[in-house]
């Protein structure tokens, strides 16, 4: 509205539409009530009507009333004729604080974020002390912060319910009219107490974080530095009964190191004891859900082996300077006796013993002696060197030979004597002359108390890297078929990783029970204290008995483990982690062909208390055997694994590898099922591995045919079939007979004796036999030997005749590189005859030639044909096979049932 003065109401009008925050469209003019004044300001307006309008309609009111027909009576003040109770001094009372509320909000969530940055790259320092005052600073900006925090919400409230109180006394839509005028203004409030609890919340909940990480920091450092020092006194420990090691000098210097050891044993106790505590405390950590839970595990089982260590040492020092000193015990008593023995003879008076009374005395005395020497001359000499041999020091058994050289002479002496008084007390015929010798003299030549022996090496398996974890059986149930519909790539992603899964998890069990076999049982074969419960031939009987199980376990814990654990989210890198290392996977057929070696000195041991109580302690419920089948049971069960995971990988990434991978690992199965075999065969002259790779091995039912030149008689009756074991190499074919071994596991490992091998240079086949198809010929120089082979199945023989043709073709072409142009060469053939059409090929030179063949095998032991065994009449080779066994006891054959 303007005033009456028109040049005064333009300048306000021009200021209003300057600030006023909207446009402006329409202008209320209320005329004075007096009549000069209302005169001049339509006289005013007539003049300055253009300027003064600024461009706006204007409307001229008569009276405060024509207001309603324009604005509404709430929005105007009663001195307007409106009921909108206003006081314009309160209004900006009221936006002040609410404005310098809204800024102090601002500021103290600025110096919010300001103190979590400064908590976010504050760096921590190496000392506890100076990270407990770091703490003890931040603690007390937190209050502070916190007691702005407090301030400032109080101000909010007491704002608010400043604008919470009732209007003033009067109508009721009075009362709501102030109502709704205060509502934005609440609600600004509100919405600012509302921010500024959010941020106290958000900041308690931070610092909770803050302080509970710095707090956990502190102790780990001073659980860290209590494990430091507890290891460092243990390794000094340590270092210090090592210095007891030293075997050599007498009786003194022993029996003085076991005083030392007592004192370090007694030390050790406190130190155990500390260690004990330390290891309380990282568990107390670990199960207050410490952020380090992975580190003070680890350091609670490093801190647990070291003391373990330390006590086992300290145990078995005791156990080996105990034996040292009974050893130098049984020599001092040994010269003791030996000295008075020598005193006896050098006391003996000849003039006594010329009546039956003095013999009879002196026999009495020597008798006495004998039974008072009787430990020290008839030991038990096997029995001391299995039980001191790794005790003995050089100096050790210069003394034990020469008290030994002691014992024999006096002995002897003694028993002579003794005779010769006994034949003195039963004849009085002559008096009897002694001659006492000399005491140089007893030093005469004679068996040594203990024979020379070769010093053995202890071996010590002391692992400060690796955690000692009971073994257990682990079985994971997985259906190994396919799922009845799989139509979705998820269904295969999920099946594919179930298998991997499956992989990782076996493998690492297969780790643990490796290391538990070998500490558990392998090492215990080394302990001193456990000598006593293992038969002596069975110390050396350790590296037949576990093969090369310590090379396959380091082999799959430092390199194959982890590198399938890296394959966890990448199912195509399987492939290539089997085949980069390929080649060390070759060391299982070393342990394959030691698995029968090794079963033979079980079957002999099995029952000795040195296995039953390696199980004990282990709280293993199968035995050792059952664990050294595990290598065995899981190179066969790896292509399992690939077969299943390389089912749902198809057209994935990988799956070429993964095929290739599979390929690997069945070649590398039938190379050992291959080797196991071979080294079961049994008189053949030579070395069968100049006859190059074995290609395939399988048992046949073989008939001798018809040959060239003379035939006996008994040939023609050979109607029988002889049951043989075929070995077909890349340079020959090795024909054995299997023998029928006794006892248990004898089909296992079956043996053969061989009987001959032909060179595959003058070998030809014969495809098809009539009367049976899965019949073949195989014949030699040709055909002065003629064998009919027949096959398991037709697979077996197709299988068979490939192989051979590749052999055979194989050397044709490198004969042909050098000889093109001849076809018929040295008179070696390959015919090939059908059964009804008798077709027949060409003859083909057969050369020296190296073929890969890659067959699929399920099992690490090969399943052997389990046809009867048939004997057969003494048979006549020709003299161009290069090796024959003849058998001239053999027995007719049986018949085939």
């Amino acid at each position: 509205m303007a005033e009456a003065n028109p040049p005064r109401g333009k300048m306000r009008f021009k200021r209003n539409a300057a600030s006023f925050p909207g446009n402006l469209h329409l202008v209320l003019v209320l005329r004075p009530t007096s009549f000069l004044q209302r005169t001049f300001t339509d006289i005013g307006f007539r003049f300055s009507q253009e300027d003064f309008m600024l461009k706006l309609p204007v409307v001229m009111l008569s009276s405060v009333s024509d207001l309603l027909a324009y604005i509404d009576d709430k929005q105007l003040t009663p001195e307007l004729g409106g009921t909108l109770q206003y006081c314009h001094s309160e209004w900006i009372i009221f936006r002040n604080a609410i404005e310098n509320f809204a800024l102090t909000v601002k500021e103290m969530a600025q110096m919010l974020q300001s103190f979590g940055t400064e908590l976010a790259e504050t760096e921590l320092p190496d000392d506890i002390p100076s990270i407990e005052e770091i703490l003890a600073l931040h603690t007390e900006k937190y209050h502070l912060l916190k007691n702005d925090i407090t301030a400032v919400t109080k101000e909010g409230r007491v704002l608010l319910t400043s604008l919470e109180m009732p209007a003033p006394e009067g109508a009721v839509s009075s009362r709501l009219d102030h109502h709704q005028q205060i509502s934005g203004d609440w609600q600004t409030v509100n919405k600012l107490l509302t921010q500024v609890r959010d941020m106290e919340t958000a900041f308690d909940g931070f610092w909770e974080k803050h302080q509970l990480k710095m707090e956990q920091y502190v102790q780990l450092w001073r659980f860290e530095q209590d494990f430091q020092e507890a290891v460092t006194q243990v390794e000094c420990l340590l270092n210090q009964q090592a210095q007891l090691g030293d075997i050599t000098g007498n009786i003194g210097q022993v029996k003085q190191k076991i005083k030392q050891l007592e004192k370090l044993d007694e030390k050790s106790q406190d130190l155990l004891t500390k260690a004990r505590y330390v290891i309380l405390h990282g568990h107390r950590l670990a199960a207050n859900h410490h952020y380090a839970l992975d580190l003070i595990c680890q350091r609670c089982n490093e801190l647990r082996y070291l003391s373990d260590i330390l006590v086992n040492e300290i145990k078995a020092k005791r156990i080996q300077l105990g034996r040292i000193f009974k050893m130098h015990k049984f020599l001092q008593q040994a010269l003791q006796c030996c000295d008075e023995g020598e005193c006896l003879l050098a006391n003996q008076e000849g003039d006594k013993f010329q009546s039956q009374e003095g013999a009879q005395k002196a026999l009495q005395n020597i008798e006495n002696f004998l039974e008072m020497a009787l430990p020290f001359i008839h030991y038990d000499s096997e029995t001391l060197q299995c039980e001191f041999d790794m005790l003995l020091s050089p100096e050790l058994k210069i003394q034990m030979q020469t008290v030994q050289l002691k014992l024999e002479n006096i002995r002897s002496i003694f028993e002579t004597q003794q005779a010769g008084f006994r034949n003195l007390t039963d004849k009085h015929e002559r008096p009897m002359e002694f001659v006492v010798p000399a005491p140089e003299t007893l030093m005469g030549p004679g068996t040594m108390l203990f024979s020379p022996k070769h010093g053995k090496k202890t071996w010590r398996q002391n692992q400060s890297n690796l955690k000692t974890e009971g073994s257990h059986d682990c079985r994971e149930n997985r259906s190994s078929g396919q799922p009845s519909s799989l139509n979705n790539d998820n269904s295969l992603d999920i099946l594919k990783n179930h298998v991997l899964n499956e992989l990782i998890q076996t493998e690492r069990v297969y780790v643990r029970e490796l290391f538990t076999v070998l500490l558990g049982y392998r090492a215990e074969m080394d302990n001193p204290e456990m000598f006593d419960l293992m038969p002596p031939l069975l110390r050396n009987k350790k590296d037949i008995l576990f093969g090369n199980m310590a090379e396959i376990y380091e082999f799959h814990n430092n390199i194959f483990m982890s590198s399938l654990e890296n394959c966890s989210d990448a199912p195509e890198r399987v492939g290539p982690c089997f085949l980069e290392r390929k080649d060390d996977f070759h060391m299982y057929a070393k342990y394959c062909q030691n698995k029968p070696r090794s079963e033979t000195v079980w079957k002999k041991y099995s029952e000795c208390a040195f296995f039953q109580e390696c199980q004990r302690k282990l709280k293993h419920r199968l035995g050792l055997d059952s664990y050294l089948l595990k290598p065995v049971q899981r190179i066969t069960k790896y292509q399992l694994l690939l077969k299943e995971l390389l089912k749902y990988s198809k057209g994935c990434e990988g799956y070429t590898q993964l095929k290739e991978a599979l390929d690997t690992m069945l070649d590398l199965l039938k190379s050992v099922n291959d080797s196991m075999h071979q080294i079961s065969i049994n008189g053949y002259i030579g070395n069968l591995n100049e006859l190059g790779k074995m290609i395939m091995q399988g048992g046949f039912s073989v008939w001798i045919g018809h040959r060239k030149g003379a035939t006996k008689m008994k040939d023609f009756a050979r109607f029988k079939p002889m049951q043989r074991h075929l070995f077909l190499y890349e340079k020959a074919v090795v024909f054995c007979k299997r023998r029928v071994e006794t006892g248990e596991g004898s089909d296992r490992y079956p043996s053969y004796s061989f009987k001959h091998c032909w060179k595959m240079d003058e070998v030809g086949i014969t495809e098809y036999v009539k009367g049976d198809n899965r019949k073949f010929e195989i014949w030699y120089g040709g055909k002065e030997e003629v064998y009919i082979i027949q096959a398991p199945n037709v697979d077996v023989k197709m299988s068979w005749l490939k192989e051979i043709r590749n052999i055979l073709l194989k050397q044709q072409e490198l004969m042909t590189l050098y000889k093109s142009s001849l076809i018929f060469i040295h008179g070696a053939l390959i015919i090939v005859e059908e059964t009804e059409s008798e077709h027949t090929n060409a003859m083909v030179e057969v050369s020296e030639a190296v073929v890969s063949v890659q067959a699929e095998v399920n099992t690490v032991w090969g399943e052997m044909s389990k046809s009867a065994e048939i004997s057969e009449e003494p048979e006549e080779w020709s003299s161009n096979c290069v090796y024959s066994t003849y058998d001239d006891n053999e027995e007719e054959d049986r018949p085939l049932m």
